[in-house]
């Protein structure tokens, strides 16, 4: 064997090596050794008699060997079996007396094969494999290592249950396992203990492998073997070794999850709890190691599930004693008032089994409140969380707090009376002493008030108006939470607590108005809330501000205007060059001004004095927007330009936002505020003919415009063909695409009223369409090709508002010319190009312009186009190779492509019969039987008929 050539394979070998052989000869020499019909057996003797001194040669020899057994092994003779068996056993006593045991990569393989072989030969040719093993290794730590790891791989193939077996493997797996239980599993197990024992102190590592290999074991064995007083004790003293414990109760864990009758499983998990307790586990209050904690509480937790399941399915088998009995047990697990991660799911599942029971126990209760008290407990923000920059720990925190939320709800729909006394208790001392308490004292208190909102769903639904005790506690801590001052407390954490609280609970102030004034003042004034010295407290309460202000603006009326003067300052747009860090950022400030308007427009001024309100809110952003698009056409710099298009955008957002006030109710005509926002709007149109930053300003403009289209109505037309004579200019596929929705909105609301209009804008509109979409592009640029396909789709739907507004004058006229233009575009997108979607558009505007011009009163030679071009591509799009009529949406057009055959019958009656009969079919080589019985199916009444119909006729047509 050419040991220098296997070198190549060693991704380590020198650079040298590397010139002389590279790695794809060693790989390809490797191949050669593994399909030789005899190279093995070198490799085999060679591991036999330890002749490489190399790692990874004699690592490669275990893989030509693996590749043997796991491949060849049925068509090697006796003596090759043979030989494999001796070349392991060989392998192993060299180990033996190794002074260093191999590198764990080899020991790995080497178990592996020894595993696969045991597969192989166990049931026929090796039965005594574990005795000969055992002979071999004795307690020898070198032995004892590949024995472990060999037990570990045989697990991997026959037990574990993430790998897919063929039903074949399956079979003799199971077999497999029969065997071992029958001859040897009594002796690997004796051989367990031993070697837990005797090295526990030497060589803590060989324990814990042997640990593992007791937990993977142990769901299929007869646990007697293991959960008896000698194993469970020495489990028990490794759990009070510090390199052992965590192994330690992982192998517990699997003892108790393992499957059985429910009334062996709870007489384990009580004996096993009753050990756990006096050797003193459950006293974790000092314990540090984390680690073990969350392994310990693991344990904990599978006890707990385990007796529920186990109470669960006796109660179902109708055995009541007996399951009294297991209650009893899992209560017995409550004692403790920790409640880790690892535990929710044994709660969770217990207040389940309560909330199931007619009536509670004095036990049950306290249980109840020990898990209450934990959860208070377990909630509590540690010292060292960082609210300013949350990472990964904090993450994992926030994930626990909904996992406790959880059960807090749960334990809500068992007793929510418990709930809510010990809500109150808690929260009221905390009131108490908020000045002098630490911070996870007080936002906890508060954050439980907050968590009855869901946990008790008739507080958050009825408020402060239903169950009296509910109505009563809850207005009691929410008057006690307004009046304490404690919005004052200046962590962050118990900020935002507040005012979360204050607005879940905004139905309070509807009952108690006159604290409205007060929660005001905590968002508004010069410490709190908007100018806290947290950006996250100033960023959140902006919405929570807006929040409030549009649930409770009814009593607000008296302090609008006070309320105004003291946001002002977070009102005004920060130009890029002033340098000053702002309290809240743009998009924070888009709430501001959205408050804003909804004092002013739902106050009860009179309309001159909102008019003036609102002139006082906008006017300085027109002026601000004016000045800074000034300096941007003089702009040169690129960078600069940029920020300052930013500022515009944000300038245009903000106004646009405080028309959301408005509503059918308070329109923007009735608040006397239509000329201010006309002014705004000449304020901004400007920015369209702007040379640079295009994109950026037409977009927020165009935004504006999809506001005042709703909130201005007619007074919004004037201002329309400016606007899109601009946006016209020098547009590439987006902004004609974002463009027609604006033309569509208007259409479609104002109809006949922008009807001159869009005679007039109808043409460039599509002229500008067709000459972006016919820009040679770059096949490989997806990005252009996707921008052109939702730039088409907007075509269609365009022509499909129009069409279907109830304005056909606006294309008939455009000239016979460019109708037959535009109308040749919609016959070719139905039928040549491969998109469902604009497709169906495509079908349902020519069915509705046949519905407007096939008639005999209809445009001149439009019957002609019919014959000519629509019901050709009826027939045509449907019989292209792309028409998959397995796709839903696909089937979708061909329903719309029969809506249109309908049509035009509808419209040119037996004229239509005759063509397809006489002219049409016949040119496709249909059979004259299938071409009367669809003429048939087209002039039932009934539309489904020819849609189920023509999707069987192109089915067949199609194969």
């Amino acid at each position: 064997m050419d040991e220098q050539a296997l070198l190549g394979l060693d991704p380590n070998a020198d650079a040298r090596y590397r010139q002389r052989r590279t790695r794809a000869q060693a790989m390809a020499y490797f191949e050669q050794l593994k399909e030789s019909q005899d190279a093995w057996e070198v490799c085999a003797e060679a591991l036999a008699k330890g002749i490489y001194s190399d790692d990874h040669v004699k690592f490669f020899c275990f893989q030509v060997l693996e590749h043997q057994v796991k491949f060849r092994h049925a068509s090697l003779s006796a003596a090759q079996q043979q030989l494999v068996r001796e070349t392991l056993m060989k392998w192993l006593q060299c180990q033996l007396m190794a002074p260093q045991p191999e590198k764990v990569f080899i020991r790995n393989k080497a178990a592996q094969v020894l595993a696969l072989t045991f597969v192989m030969e166990f049931l026929t040719l090796w039965p005594k494999f574990f005795f000969d093993l055992l002979l071999l290794v004795g307690l020898n730590p070198n032995g004892v290592d590949v024995y472990l790891r060999t037990l570990m791989a045989i697990d991997a193939e026959v037990v574990d249950r993430d790998v897919l077996h063929s039903p074949e493997e399956t079979r003799r797996n199971t077999l497999i396992k029969d065997g071992m239980r029958e001859q040897c599993i009594p002796h690997l197990v004796e051989s367990w203990f031993q070697i837990l024992q005797t090295y526990q102190q030497s060589h803590p590592e060989l324990t814990c492998q042997c640990l593992e290999v007791v937990g993977a074991y142990v769901s299929w064995i007869d646990l007697n073997l293991i959960a008896n007083d000698r194993f469970v004790n020495l489990l028990l003293s490794h759990m009070s070794m510090e390199e052992l414990r965590e192994e330690a109760c992982d192998c517990l864990s699997e003892m108790v999850n393992k499957g059985m009758d429910p009334l062996d499983k709870t007489k384990l998990v009580e004996s096993l709890c009753r050990v756990l307790q006096s050797a003193g586990f459950f006293n974790v209050e000092q314990e540090e190691d984390v680690d073990f904690l969350a392994k310990f509480s693991r344990l904990v937790n599978g006890m707990g599930q385990n007796l529920v399941l186990s109470w669960t399915k006796l109660v179902k088998g109708g055995d009541a004693e007996e399951a009294a009995h297991t209650l009893q047990a899992v209560e017995a697990k409550h004692e403790d008032d920790d409640i880790s991660s690892n535990v929710v799911g044994f709660c969770y599942e217990y207040l389940h089994v309560l909330k199931q029971l007619p009536q509670l126990s004095p036990q049950q209760e306290s249980n109840m409140e020990a898990i209450l008290l934990a959860i208070m407990k377990k909630l509590k923000y540690d010292e060292e969380y960082n609210f300013e920059s949350e990472g990964e720990d904090e993450a994992m925190f926030v994930e626990y707090r909904k996992q406790l939320k959880m059960l807090l709800d749960r334990l809500a729909q068992v007793s929510p009376e418990l709930l809510l006394e010990a809500v109150r208790r808690f929260f009221t001392n905390a009131m108490l002493t908020w000045r002098t308490a630490p911070f996870m004292e007080v936002e906890v208190a508060v954050r439980l008030l907050y968590m009855l909102g869901e946990a008790l769903p008739a507080a958050h639904g009825a408020h402060f108006s239903g169950d009296g005790a509910k109505t009563s506690a809850l207005q009691d801590m929410m008057r006690t939470l307004v009046s304490c001052d404690v919005s004052s407390y200046q962590h962050p954490s118990v900020s935002l607590e507040f005012f979360e609280t204050v607005v879940r609970y905004d139905k309070f102030f509807v009952v108690e108005p006159q604290h409205v004034p007060a929660v005001l003042m905590a968002f508004l004034d010069q410490r709190r809330g908007r100018r806290h010295s947290s950006p996250k407290v100033r960023s959140r309460g902006a919405y929570l501000f807006s929040r409030f202000v549009k649930s409770l603006h009814k009593h607000m009326n008296a302090f609008v205007e006070d309320i105004l003067t003291r946001i002002q300052d977070l009102l005004e747009l920060a130009p890029p060059e002033n340098g000053f860090p702002a309290l809240l950022t743009s998009d924070d400030q888009l709430f501001m001004f959205e408050a804003a308007g909804v004092l002013i427009v739902s106050g009860e001024s009179p309309v001159q004095r909102k008019q003036a309100l609102m002139r006082s809110l906008l006017l300085p952003l027109t002026d601000a927007f004016t000045a800074l698009l000034a300096k941007l056409t003089r702009e040169a710099d690129q960078e600069r330009q940029a920020a300052l298009a930013d500022c515009l955008s944000h300038a245009v957002g903000f106004a646009s936002r405080t028309s959301k006030a408005f509503s059918n109710k308070q329109t923007v005509k009735q608040c006397g505020c239509t000329e201010v926002y006309r002014d705004c709007m000449q304020a901004f149109l400007p920015a369209l003919s702007c040379p640079v930053q295009r994109g950026a300003l037409r977009s927020c403009v165009r935004s504006f415009l999809h506001r005042m289209i709703i909130c201005l109505e007619e007074e919004v037309l004037p201002f329309i063909p400016a606007a899109s004579q601009h946006m016209l200019k020098d547009c590439e596929a987006k902004d004609l695409q974002e463009f027609i929705p604006l033309i569509s909105q208007m259409t479609a609301k104002f109809k006949v009223q922008v009807s001159p209009f869009l005679q007039q804008v109808f043409m460039p509109l599509v002229l500008a369409i067709f000459e972006v979409l016919a820009r040679p592009a770059d096949h490989n640029d997806q990005a252009a090709a996707l921008d052109k396909q939702l730039l088409r789709r907007s075509y269609f739907t365009f022509i499909q508002t129009v069409a279907g507004s109830g304005m056909n004058e606006v294309m008939a006229n455009q000239g016979a010319e460019n109708v037959e233009r535009v109308v040749f575009t919609i016959v070719q997108g139905a039928v040549d190009i491969p998109d469902p979607v604009a497709q169906k558009t495509c079908f349902i505007i020519l069915s509705k312009l046949v519905e407007l011009w096939g008639g005999k009163d209809g445009m001149v030679g439009f019957p002609d186009f019919i014959y000519k071009h629509i019901v050709p591509a009826c027939f045509l799009a449907p019989l292209k190779p792309t028409f998959d009529l397995a796709d839903a949406q696909t089937v979708l057009t061909l329903s719309e492509c029969a809506v249109t055959l309908k049509t035009i019958h509808l419209k040119r009656g037996p004229e239509f019969i005759h063509f397809l009969q006489q002219d049409y079919l016949p040119s496709l080589q249909v059979a004259p039987d299938v071409s009367q019985e669809l003429c048939q199916v087209i002039q039932q009444p009934d539309i489904k008929v020819l849609k189920n119909y023509t999707k069987a006729f192109f089915q067949r047509a199609k194969v």
